[in-house]
């Protein structure tokens, strides 16, 4: 019999959650509306007209939660703020009620033991400031490192790690090029001026940070990035259109941030869109910041081949050419359907997927600290007759996937913490309430939160720091 694996020591357990998937109280203490406000009350943009206006409660619940995350045994807790709750319209006056509950929440999680991992953007942008052009305009940027410095001056040296990003790539190239998330928008160079802005906010956010902090600031980015394989190794296309959609997907942001340029091919490919003059001179100084953590969220793969231009496109993606693509600079690209099995998204499970990403990074940027800031899956969950759920191909997901962060740790990469995703069920966004990705289920009536096989075994592997075996699972 195998030896369990074991993590080194200091190695960080945790899980995370984004505010207006799980807060509610969306018109209370004081909070403004929200892009996905405004987009999740539009009919028809969100399944069966979901909205997060009451989500799982956690504004009212929040002590509740914080004591599942202690029972948990959790090392630390990935939290976003709600912009909209701490600065009603995105710039002006601060809302103290809304910093006032922030501020409890975290002495709560350091008096459970616990790290707070803020993120300052989980995609809740002030509809006031969307108004007035949203992430296409530079000004945005700037309310941003406003903001950020707030939040740094009201909750210091709490905070462990300053987050200031969650998946911009999602923000720019889903809400203003394909339109599926808020606000909604279908305009190639309206969503390229806002990865620009985005990466701008993103380094202008680590210096507001680090001015008030100092040293003992530690700043994060997390990033989507994308596992992405040709469908004919041997075809010089599909290798050409791997690095095409490679550039729109991952160099867009881990080009500035960390290398100080864009992809030359992306900037050639758009050229015909916009002459990029949106980056100014000094904008690239500042979106290259070191970072004390690179973060990853990792949830499946993709694979491409160049596009033949007879016949419509595969696009397995979930996009199609009568809609905006995310694709941009890399339209004459098909997605095609990954090999099963598969979570309740759709998307293709594979473990293999996270050792290969980890393992480029680390060949990449071989001195950048690396974190799993999310991983995990949404299963059909079902409450059994004896009250529990017993989501063993969660388990699984989550046993196979931490066993591939290890084989990564064993080939030299640093890696400090994993958190999976999420904490609770909650509003998934465009698919509203139909798909589950906690550990703990939340009864959306009675918002009664109960622990799933998956949250018991978690558990034990945060507080041993071992992998239990899948079915090692504790009542």
């Amino acid at each position: 019999m195998s030896t369990p694996r074991t993590f080194p020591d200091g190695f960080v357990w945790g899980s995370a959650t984004a505010s207006y998937q799980i807060e509610g109280g969306a018109t209370e203490g004081g909070r403004g509306p929200s892009i996905w406000d405004t987009f999740s009350h539009t009919p028809g943009k969100t399944l069966n007209g979901d909205t997060g206006d009451v989500a799982d409660d956690h504004y009212h619940r929040w002590q509740e939660d914080v004591e599942h995350i202690k029972n948990l045994g959790l090392g630390a807790y990935r939290f976003s703020i709600a912009w909209p709750r701490v600065q009603p319209g995105g710039s002006g006056e601060f809302n103290p009620e809304g910093i006032a509950f922030y501020s409890g929440l975290v002495d709560a999680l350091i008096e459970a033991g616990v790290k707070p991992v803020v993120t300052l953007y989980h995609w809740d942008l002030p509809q006031e400031l969307e108004d007035q052009g949203g992430w296409a305009n530079r000004e945005t940027a700037y309310a941003f490192a406003r903001y950020a410095r707030r939040m740094a001056e009201e909750l210091g040296a709490r905070i462990d790690t300053w987050t200031t990003l969650n998946e911009p790539w999602c923000s720019a190239l889903l809400g203003y090029a394909s339109g599926v998330h808020a606000p909604g928008l279908t305009d190639q160079v309206t969503a390229l001026r806002a990865i620009h802005h985005l990466n701008l906010a993103h380094g202008l956010a680590v210096r507001e940070i680090r001015d008030v902090l100092g040293e003992q600031a530690k700043t994060s980015l997390t990033l989507n990035l994308h596992v992405i394989r040709p469908d004919d190794p041997s075809s010089d296309a599909d290798v050409e259109a791997v690095r095409e959609a490679d550039e729109i997907a991952n160099g867009a942001f881990l080009g500035p941030v960390l290398d100080g340029a864009y992809p030359a091919g992306l900037i050639e490919r758009t050229s015909g869109l916009t002459d990029w003059s949106f980056v100014e001179d000094g904008d690239l100084e500042i979106t290259n910041q070191p970072l004390d953590v690179l973060g990853v969220n990792y949830y499946s793969t993709a694979r491409v081949r160049r596009y033949a231009g007879s016949g419509e496109r595969q696009q397995a993606d979930g996009h199609k050419d009568s809609e905006g693509s995310p694709w941009i600079g890399a339209d004459d690209i098909e997605f095609l359907q990954q090999p099963g099995p598969y979570t309740a998204m759709g998307w293709n499970i594979e473990p293999q997927g996270l050792t290969d990403l980890l393992l480029s990074l680390h060949e990449s940027y071989p001195d950048q600290p690396l974190m799993i800031t999310e991983n995990g899956a949404a299963f059909d969950d079902e409450v059994s007759a004896d009250g529990r759920v017993h989501d063993d191909l969660r388990v699984a997901y989550l046993h196979d996937h931490v066993e591939a962060l290890g084989q990564a740790l064993d080939k030299g990469v640093d890696v400090r913490g994993y958190f999976a995703w999420s904490l609770l069920d909650n509003f998934e966004w465009a698919y509203g309430y139909d798909r589950r990705f906690g550990i703990i289920r939340v009864d959306y009536d009675t918002q009664l939160r109960t622990w799933k096989d998956s949250a018991h075994w978690y558990r034990k592997l945060a507080t041993t720091n071992s992998v239990p075996a899948v079915t090692d699972i504790e009542a």
